[in-house]
């Protein structure tokens, strides 16, 4: 369903399902709720389920087309598709037109998997498969389900979200062989080094925790590592299965 201008209600699914002050009518409408919580994940599993092997990307909506890092993830749409992956974004603008893009151009499927907000944006014009959900953890559970590895360019809070979301499940074992590469050292390196400088040496994390990411600028060097730790090789043969590698820029 697509809603525009007036139409567009002034609270989102989430905002409702989630607004504790409404918690008087729970009985007449979250038990209900629940029926159209299920038909996303229905829907989501039903349109996706014979996708070929993906990676999902995110990264800033607020990106300007041209930019260094919509730049950045057009290389690395189109370096995906031609490894043999579909790319799964979040089906807006900014780093995720420019991934889907990259994809759909190199003759890749580029899949966009949208959210319901309180301003308008709507599915970019690249994606070939696109999903609109009501409810973030619903869309959450696809980008991760049917995805063999994270791509996380420079982005704001929702990117954030993300990738601590996929480095959670890897480190706790929810999934497994599951390689997150950040793309864009001069954005990440401070986060790295906190994480590191902080949160390593406070015992907040594991000692080997910084081994769940791969920093990089190089796209060929993002994919490589992809395939390294998953199940096909460019030419789709199968080989390339092994271990995630580690954090390779200096940590100590």
């Amino acid at each position: 369903m697509t809603l525009r201008g007036e139409a567009i209600p002034a609270t989102t699914a989430d905002q409702r399902l989630l607004d504790s002050r409404a918690r008087a009518d729970w009985k007449q409408k979250d038990a209900w709720r629940t029926l159209r919580i299920l038909s996303e994940f229905v829907e989501g599993f039903d349109t996706l389920a014979d996708l070929p092997p993906a990676v999902s990307v995110f990264g800033s909506a607020r990106a300007k087309p041209g930019s260094s890092e919509c730049e950045l993830a057009e290389r690395l749409g189109a370096a995906l598709a031609r490894a043999g992956y579909a790319v799964i974004t979040g089906g807006g603008p900014g780093v995720m037109e420019a991934a889907n893009k990259g994809a759909s151009e190199a003759g890749g499927l580029s899949v966009g998997l949208g959210i319901e907000l309180p301003f308008e944006q709507g599915m970019n014009e690249w994606v070939d498969i696109g999903i609109d959900f009501r409810y973030f953890f619903c869309r959450k559970t696809m980008f991760v389900k049917y995805a063999q590895a994270f791509c996380v360019l420079p982005g704001g809070f929702g990117t954030m979200d993300e990738l601590f979301e996929a480095l959670t499940l890897v480190q706790t074992g929810k999934v497994t062989r599951f390689p997150v590469v950040l793309l864009g050292t001069a954005y990440w390196q401070g986060l790295i080094d906190w994480m590191r400088d902080t949160m390593r040496v406070e015992g907040k994390i594991g000692p080997n925790d910084l081994d769940l990411l791969r920093l990089t600028d190089d796209v060929d060097e993002a994919v490589r590592h992809i395939l390294d730790a998953g199940e096909i090789s460019p030419a789709g043969d199968g080989a390339g299965a092994g271990q995630v590698q580690g954090f390779e820029r200096s940590v100590d």
